[in-house]
């Protein structure tokens, strides 16, 4: 699914499109995602300007003044900008673009999402606010994220380091892919308990978290089902993985052969040599 690199990626490709323009028409053709498309969207939306586009950890909010649009992409959903006669004429809607967002400047904000776990929702205020975002940790790329802190939520906590980088109170937006590489970073196993990582090495976790998500991002997240950027260009940060989905091949690093078990029935994979 989509983790924070790919949604980032996604906010800065749009935002250029977006960013102060005024919104002319919304069309909803499935409003059945993972949570119902609000019916009155195109009343509430129109003639507002996108005055800035934020993300907040997997969310992007498109900030109206009066409210904030939310979007998620879910499992396997993308965003698509295209000039609106294209999107007449060339990219007409497939079975999975379920939503569009018309600007004055005929330009199309079009989400493409298969498999309907994705949100459009609409929150009048502050969207900081909203239940989805209210009880939300500290984004990874801000000095809200770091060791002292990570340390004392730890404190006696049996959660695997997997799985506490996973919580989305403790820290936003590292899914499974990067939780797998930033722990291969620092060396830890994905399975050591959080309560029994010293402050050093969760600084060294820290750091690999932090570099992990900005390389990704540099380069344009990952792609390994649906995701496409903005201009349907992929991510390329899979070619650079360490352990993600690479079990039974050598480490890259020390030749160990890379194993593969299951967490929370998500993946985890690591090198038995250099992680401990």
């Amino acid at each position: 699914m989509p983790e924070l690199p790919e949604v980032e990626t996604t906010r800065r490709g749009i935002t250029p499109s977006l960013q102060g323009q005024a919104i002319a028409k919304v069309i909803i053709r499935n409003s059945k995602l993972r949570w119902p498309i609000p019916g009155n969207l195109p009343q509430l939306l129109n003639g507002l300007v996108i005055q800035e586009i934020r993300r907040r950890a997997k969310y992007l909010l498109l900030d109206c003044g009066t409210g904030t649009l939310i979007i998620h992409l879910g499992m396997s959903g993308s965003l698509r900008i295209f000039p609106l006669p294209a999107a007449r004429k060339v990219e007409l809607p497939h079975a999975h673009d379920h939503f569009d967002l018309i600007l004055q400047n005929e330009t199309v904000l079009r989400l493409r999402d298969p498999r309907r776990f994705g949100a459009v929702l609409w929150h009048a205020g502050d969207a900081s606010l909203h239940p989805l975002l209210v009880n939300l940790g500290p984004e990874p790329l801000t000095p809200g994220f770091n060791a002292v802190d990570l340390y004392e939520r730890t404190r006696d906590r049996s959660a695997s380091i997997k799985q506490t980088l996973m919580n989305q109170q403790i820290v936003v937006g590292v899914g499974n892919i990067y939780a797998n590489e930033a722990l291969f970073t620092a060396g830890i196993h994905p399975k050591t308990a959080s309560g029994r990582i010293s402050k050093v090495r969760l600084e060294r976790l820290v750091q690999a978290v932090k570099q992990t998500l900005q390389q990704a991002i540099e380069a344009g997240g990952s792609s390994l089902r649906d995701f496409v950027n903005s201009d349907g260009m992929p991510g390329y940060f899979q070619q650079q993985y360490w352990v993600y989905g690479r079990e039974g091949q050598p480490c890259k690093k020390c030749g160990s052969i890379i194993k593969q078990i299951k967490q929370n029935q998500r993946s985890s994979y690591y090198c038995p040599a250099c992680q401990h």
